[in-house]
């Protein structure tokens, strides 16, 4: 059954952010079976101000397993060190049933 990760995300340094860690993000997402449904800054909140202003990604995957395994591989490890240390993210899956 299909699963999403929803990232809402503050990012400090947008230049730096996409050269880091955006881009080869979305390379290493499609080999781990994934893909983006809505990835854009300036989020605007109809209700509760947390997420105002902030990006968010929505990635579409085969299933939850598919996450983890991008989630926990070697290859994200420094990626998501790079996303940390430059931003503010919030990250959720969900499954679909």
């Amino acid at each position: 059954m299909p699963a999403y990760m929803i990232v809402t995300v503050r990012v400090h340094d947008r230049e730096r952010f996409l050269e880091v860690y955006g881009k080869p993000t979305a390379a290493l997402i499609a080999r781990f079976g994934g893909k983006y449904l809505v990835r854009g800054p300036g989020c605007e909140s109809f209700e509760g101000p947390r997420a105002n202003g902030l990006s968010v990604v929505v990635s579409e995957w085969p299933n939850k397993a598919a996450i983890e395994a991008f989630w926990n591989s070697p290859e994200y490890q420094p990626l998501k060190a790079a996303r940390q240390a430059i931003s503010e993210a919030d990250v959720q899956v969900v499954e679909v049933a």
